[in-house]
């Protein structure tokens, strides 16, 4: 299904924020608020929450943390004053492991003691791409980016394991070489590609059936790029089976304070 982000390409994060408090976009963010960085989100009871962390430590491509938010669901150092239950257009909530419900509003499913974690999205390397000449198809397209279940297995952690899920945006061979050389550099949102030319090499065989978001076209001398995507842990929550999890919806995403040019100098002098 088409959407329209033109509104949306220059407003500022906590504008966008605001409005999806507000229920009034209810629709993937690829390509909203240009120039700042994008994340994923998972929700866990506090039994969880040491292991996934580890998880993500054990399986940095697929899962790069960009914060942890303990105590409420407001963000600080990805955005003061942004509230993981309430700033993401669509959530999805697992219990036992099983996807049970889309909503837009996750606020009465936060406990004390629970903990998110914001993880690095491949929309923060697009505009890259994008300002390099490269089209992005499934924002030319109004769509949201296929994602796909790999036969690429993550270290396990504690109950979390299962496949590497790759986000895939077809493009010529020749633009993939210069995708590869800019987004290697980008290791806090996913870095280089996985696959570039065989997806059946990967696991995947029909491109044109994603197991998550929407397919693109794909034209004649063209070829699938797969990255590692932030939906990998929603893969990995299906073997855990905490009682309940609350993560975002694919495509759907929490719109940083932070500019995709300084994420990856900010994230490194926070590790120091």
């Amino acid at each position: 299904m088409a959407f329209d982000i033109t509104p949306y390409i220059d407003m500022a994060p906590s504008q966008v924020r605001s409005l999806i408090r507000q229920g009034k976009i209810d629709f993937p963010t690829a390509g909203m608020c240009r120039g700042y960085a994008q994340a994923n989100l998972v929700i866990l009871p506090p039994e969880y929450a040491s292991d996934f962390e580890e998880f993500t430590a054990k399986n940095p491509f697929p899962c790069p943390v960009l914060e942890i938010i303990k105590g409420t669901p407001e963000t600080h150092d990805m955005g003061e004053g942004g509230n993981i239950c309430t700033d993401i257009p669509r959530y999805r909530i697992y219990e036992n492991g099983v996807f049970t419900k889309e909503i837009t509003d996750a606020s009465q499913y936060w406990k004390e003691g629970y903990v998110g974690f914001l993880i690095g999205c491949s929309f923060s390397f697009e505009e890259a791409l994008i300002r390099e000449g490269i089209e992005v198809r499934h924002i030319a397209q109004g769509r949201n980016v296929p994602m796909f279940k790999t036969s690429i297995q993550t270290v396990p952690v504690g109950p979390f394991s299962g496949p590497m899920v790759c986000s895939m945006r077809p493009m010529t061979p020749e633009n993939a070489k210069k995708a590869y050389e800019i987004t290697e550099k980008m290791p806090n949102v996913h870095g280089a590609p996985v696959q570039m030319g065989d997806p059946e090499a990967i696991g995947v065989t029909d491109i044109m059936n994603p197991d998550y978001g929407e397919a693109v076209d794909i034209y004649p001398g063209e070829i699938p790029v797969f990255w590692p995507c932030g939906v990998t842990p929603q893969a990995a929550v299906e073997n855990a089976k905490p009682p309940i999890v609350i993560t975002h919806a694919p495509g759907h995403m929490f719109i940083t304070d932070i500019s995709n040019a300084t994420l990856n100098e900010y994230l490194e002098k926070k590790k120091k």
